[in-house]
């Protein structure tokens, strides 16, 4: 068959019963390196032009990030004349530090300097391919040929530095490919390279390791990382850096991991564009970190402007999911989710310093989203969704009851339009059904006598040729149902009354909500009105009046 597993191999693990990093808590930021205008650049179909590098670069100075890589100047024109274009023009903020790749190849280490040729400060990041399969099928070398490539490539960026000693430098070097790297050797050429570059002597050095392709689960990348912190020459000197690609949808969490197994700084990319599946997703971990009470020392309040900016520099859609940034990640359909959401809100107090919000990990208005696009209506839905709408855009509350009710209405028009139902259909639903007064059935003028017999209710009803009714009870809706049953014939149980004063600001200060039962038939209706009294007895009048219209034209049908 095509679909054959057989022909893989499972990830052979290291050995390591000694490992700390499970018991680790990330407690802090680590530095930041953003990648996007390369590792990201070099992912899209369509590169990126200069204007749009430059949209992408503002964007990430703006968000806080301190370690910008800026392209492969040495291999693309186009990245070497953005990156003249943000010295020449002195774009680059102070407290940010511009970082270009290399291959350790002389021509190419001599060029990227040449482009980094008057800059305050930066990052010159060489790497060579240091794994098996790359040793063996690509360059046909062992072990200390590829070695001797890193060795030479250290020695010709810290040469060629020193022909630019107003700059300061910080090198770099990634034995690419590290996670299929056996990793005694990975040390033995790390600690060649760093020999060359002495971070002990006050060089600056960063050691990145790359999971240039996810071959394990992140445990196992972070027994790797602990592992070669533990055996590194110089550690104390170095700033451990992780790349981490996404090819097993794992990269966040092997970064995460990596962190708590010793590491000091991440690499990544904005909504985790790069090739194949992705690089490690930077808003991912940061909004995680956030989410944890951590300072992620980044701001990611304008996130609108972010998906925006990625977008059209990009030119790759945000799937409406993707974690913290998608347009429907904080959106509940789902009616038990809706109404765990809308019970949490409505107990929050403005002085409730912590959140704690089912459904929600974080407060949506952090990343400027609205309450709004919290809870929307589809067949989904149920009543908690439904009533949260009414009671968040039209300060309209119901009683459980009729949210009960009323939801199966806004799911049978969600079933037959078959997608999603905004807030003002729902509103004019809830209109058409409830709160619409029948014709000729509009409250007009009543007067409540009470005794001790009870209270007398005389009410007229409708404009123009109007109904007088009048009747007894020991209240007001008893009096007015008993005039309607001598009225008409019937015969009126009040099943459920519910009254509720709004807000202020609207022009109704009260809802009532009613159901009764007529010859063993359910009829429901809503009013709003200036007072409980008069929105009460309007509520039993369009109530009574749905039956009546409803025995009226079941007649006429038998007729």
């Amino acid at each position: 068959m095509a679909f054959e597993h057989r022909k893989y191999r499972p990830f052979t693990p290291i050995r390591k019963t000694d490992r700390r990093w499970p018991d680790q808590v990330i407690e802090k930021a680590p530095q930041y390196c953003a990648v996007d205008l390369r590792d990201g650049n070099q992912a899209l179909v369509k590169p990126m032009n200069i204007a749009q590098k430059q949209r992408l670069f503002d964007l990430l100075v703006k968000l806080g990030f301190k370690q910008i890589e800026i392209g492969f100047p040495a291999a693309s024109q186009p990245d070497f004349d953005f990156c003249r274009k943000l010295i020449e023009e002195d774009r680059i903020p102070e407290d940010v530090t511009i970082q270009v790749l290399t291959q350790a190849r002389p021509e190419l280490i001599a060029r990227s300097y040449e482009a980094l040729k008057g800059v305050r400060q930066a990052i010159v990041h060489v790497y060579n391919s240091t794994s098996t399969v790359q040793r063996d099928q690509v360059f046909n070398m062992d072990r200390e040929g590829v070695k001797a490539i890193a060795v030479e490539g250290a020695r010709e960026v810290k040469r060629v530095a020193e022909s630019y000693p107003d700059t300061r430098w910080t090198f770099q070097y990634s034995p690419e490919s590290f996670t299929g790297t056996e990793l005694d050797y990975a040390v033995d050429v790390v600690d060649a390279v760093t020999e060359v570059w002495r971070p002990d002597q006050g060089q600056p050095v960063i050691i990145n390791l790359p999971a240039t392709v996810e071959m394990a689960t992140p445990n196992v990348f972070a027994d790797q990382i602990e592992w070669f912190c533990d055996r590194v020459a110089r550690r104390e000197h170095l700033i451990i850096s992780l790349h981490t690609h996404d090819d097993r949808g794992c990269a966040v969490a092997a970064a995460e991991l990596g962190l708590m197994a010793g590491a000091d700084r991440v690499e990544g990319t904005l909504l985790g564009n790069g090739e194949r599946t992705g690089n490690m997703d930077l808003i991912t971990m940061a909004m995680n970190l956030y989410s944890q009470g951590v300072d992620p020392l980044l701001d990611l309040s304008g996130m609108a402007e972010i998906v925006d900016v990625v977008e059209a520099c990009t030119e790759i859609s945000t799937h409406p999911r993707h974690p913290y940034a998608g347009e429907l990640v904080f959106t509940a359909f789902s009616g038990s989710h809706q109404d765990a959401i809308r019970k949490c809100m409505s107990k929050r107090k403005a002085t409730d310093e912590v959140w704690n919000v089912a459904y929600l990990p974080i407060d949506p208005k952090d990343l400027g989203r609205r309450y709004e696009e919290v809870v929307r209506i589809n067949s989904q839905s149920g009543k908690g969704g439904v009533a949260l709408v009414l009671e968040r855009d039209y300060n309209i509350s119901l009683p459980r009851w009729l949210q009960i009710e009323f939801a199966r209405v806004v799911q049978k028009e969600a079933e037959i339009t078959g997608g999603e139902i905004d807030s003002h259909t729902i509103h004019s639903l809830f209109e058409r059904d409830y709160l619409q007064v029948p014709k000729g059935w509009r409250l007009n003028t009543y007067d409540l006598h009470r005794t001790d017999e009870g209270v007398t209710a005389r009410v007229s009803v409708g404009n123009g040729q109007r109904t007088e009714l009048e009747g007894q009870g020991h209240g007001a809706v008893e009096a007015l149902a008993a005039a309607l049953e001598a009225q008409y014939g019937i015969r009126v149980a009040v099943e459920a009354y519910d009254e509720f004063a709004l807000g202020e600001g609207t022009s109704a200060n009260a809802l009532a909500c009613i159901r009764i039962q007529v010859d063993g038939k359910v009829y429901s209706a809503a009013a709003l009105a200036e007072d409980t009294t008069s929105s009460t007895l309007q509520a039993l009048l369009s109530a009574v009046a749905r039956c009546v219209e409803a025995q009226a034209v079941s007649q006429k049908a038998v007729v």
